[in-house]
């Protein structure tokens, strides 16, 4: 069989757990406030002034943590998962 064939039949990636697909949801939650509060910067400020860009931060700097947290686990998963399907064979 070649090459390109088998890699086609091989998963590449592990099923999505139930914990990570909350992560992934939550980071693009976060990652929709945040693109709506930045296009939202000038109402925002009007409502809660110096808060809003205080508020925006806050929002990226959840999204980047969780970015980091869902790609850790992620690769961890994946990688495990690879290595159970290569001890299977």
């Amino acid at each position: 069989m070649p090459l390109w064939l088998d890699m086609l039949r091989t998963p590449m990636a592990a099923p999505e757990t139930a914990d990570l697909r909350r992560l992934r949801r939550t980071w693009q939650i976060l990652c929709l406030l945040l693109g709506a509060s930045v296009l939202a910067l000038q109402p925002l400020l009007h409502l809660v002034g110096r808060a809003a860009p205080c508020a925006i931060a806050a929002l990226l700097v959840a999204a980047l943590l969780t970015t980091a947290l869902y790609l850790a686990r992620k690769h961890r998963a994946d990688t495990a998962f690879l290595d159970a399907a290569g001890e299977d064979q």
